[in-house]
């Protein structure tokens, strides 16, 4: 986003009520965990297909190291393994935080109501 239009939007945004910014910050984290945890779904889901086709965790694989007669399909299916998991880390952690946010609030004594 352009520096100026940030800077704009950024001045519109302070020039709110507090209690305005509260609601737009409320539904925005409500939205996004929404967003967050579908993607967190999804991601799940293709962790759990590799772990059916293998019959592995990816965890139990990486102490055993790829097998000797692992064909190319293999590899490029450990590559896309790691890159779900490690997708699930990073949804798992932001949900973690917009979670503390709306159990919190950024502000001290404000709570935000999200519902999952």
């Amino acid at each position: 986003m352009e520096a100026a239009i940030k800077e704009k939007i950024e001045n519109l945004l302070a020039a709110l009520p507090p209690e305005e910014k509260l609601v737009i910050i409320s539904h925005g984290i409500a939205l996004y965990l929404s967003t967050l945890k579908k993607r967190l779904s999804l991601a799940q889901g293709k962790v759990r297909q590799f772990e059916e086709k293998y019959n592995i965790s990816l965890a139990e694989l990486e102490t055993r190291g790829l097998p000797d007669d692992a064909d190319y399909q293999m590899h490029e299916d450990y590559i896309m393994w790691h890159h779900w998991t490690d997708t699930v880390q990073k949804l798992k952690r932001q949900i973690e935080v917009l979670n503390e946010i709306a159990d919190r609030g950024l502000y001290p004594g404000e709570t935000f109501h999200v519902s999952d």
